[in-house]
């Protein structure tokens, strides 16, 4: 059976691979360059590197392959995609059919006309919901009294970003709002708002309210808390059962080296 990968960077479209072949699928990969791991060559039965934006070129390889469900993982670096596409002329029809260029908007606008060729988008985590993060806190530091507060502040703010679809993630302390992500991604907003917080700040990254768990799922592992620890951010906050969790014993072990609070919560409840 084959199933369709366009992947993009992080560890994320290697994880479903193997996961995949070890369940007898035979994965099909368009890896966009500059973005996906090589290393994804020695992994997927089938690989095409192409630019962003050659959504053509996207589906003849898939319908060459007969695949007709997909799963879209790994990051876009933003920045990248003011330089480096190269958008065909069905790209740039779904480009001039939409009020706005916001993640969501264009993603299931992609998502429509692949469906129109019978190439289905598949969740992102179909085959391996085992990587979703359960409730509770790992840490073996719990949150104190203000961190508490911060963490219900910060939630609903960034449910708020969320549903205008400006990012997923925001840094708060005492309050008072840090750094909001942008286009810059998660690690960058850490860094900022850390810089500010000087050691007792509060991230916080959920779902939008209505995510579509198709495409850009929420998602940290350890390279989240090394980042954390050189920033001086004392806790991390993420949503239970929609957000994916990478070298998870390995984030747990750091957080409790460098005492830092991880927590997956529902609704921002404790």
């Amino acid at each position: 059976m084959n199933i369709g990968l366009i992947a993009g960077s992080g560890q994320f479209p290697i994880l479903f691979s193997k996961a995949a072949r070890e369940k007898g699928y035979r994965v099909m990969t368009v890896a966009f360059k500059n973005e996906a791991d090589p290393a994804l060559e020695g992994i997927v039965s089938d690989l095409e590197w192409q630019h962003l934006g050659q959504v053509k070129r996207l589906i003849r390889y898939f319908k060459k392959n007969d695949v007709h469900d997909v799963v879209m993982l790994g990051a876009i670096k933003k920045t990248r995609m003011f330089v480096d596409v190269r958008p065909d002329t069905k790209a740039i029809s779904i480009l001039s059919g939409m009020k706005s260029t916001h993640d969501d908007g264009l993603l299931r606008a992609f998502a429509r006309v692949l469906e129109k060729e019978n190439i289905a988008v598949r969740a992102s985590t179909f085959l391996c919901p085992e990587m979703l993060a359960e409730e509770g806190v790992w840490s073996k530091r719990k949150p104190d009294q203000a961190e508490k507060k911060d963490i219900e502040t910060g939630w609903k703010l960034a449910k708020e970003i969320g549903r205008l679809d400006i990012g997923q993630c925001i840094v708060i302390s005492g309050g008072t709002v840090l750094a909001v992500e942008a286009i810059d991604g998660t690690d960058a907003t850490i860094r900022r708002g850390g810089k500010l917080g000087k050691g007792n700040a509060v991230v916080v990254k959920v779902s939008k309210p209505l995510q579509d768990m198709r495409f850009d799922v929420p998602a940290v592992g350890a390279e989240t808390i090394k980042t954390m620890h050189e920033s001086g951010v004392s806790v991390l906050v993420i949503e239970a059962g929609k957000a994916v969790v990478f070298d998870r014993k390995e984030m747990i072990g750091l957080a409790d080296q460098h005492k830092i609070v991880i927590l997956a919560l529902k609704d921002g409840k404790f």
